[in-house]
């Protein structure tokens, strides 16, 4: 299995970003080929030392890497890529991890 993990530091306009989000970049998202899950954080993320900058985590699961990178180069996987950079325009506010993983 392969994660694409998507961390968004708090923005201006929490409403305004969620609502986006939710209502647009999610399910067009969600037509990506190859998405197995779409996870996102739940409430307020902190650290083990307290509150944190970020205001939303997504997790979306993939079979392996190259599913990932086969998946963004879709037109659905453009579009997303496209429709994330309406939301949250400024690429300092936002970090991408893309990985395979494994149980140990």
């Amino acid at each position: 299995m392969a994660r694409m993990v998507v961390i968004y530091q708090t923005p201006k306009n929490v409403e305004a970003f969620d609502r986006h989000y939710f209502e647009i970049h999610v399910p067009l998202a969600k037509k990506i080929p190859g998405l197995r899950k779409y996870e996102v954080s739940d409430g307020p993320i902190a650290t083990p030392i307290g509150t944190s900058n970020v205001h939303r985590i997504g997790t979306l699961h993939f079979d392996d890497l190259a599913a990932i990178e086969k998946a963004f180069a879709s037109a659905e996987g453009q579009a997303a890529g496209a429709d994330r950079r309406l939301f949250a325009p400024d690429d300092s506010g936002v970090q991408m991890f893309l990985f395979d993983d494994r149980d140990v």
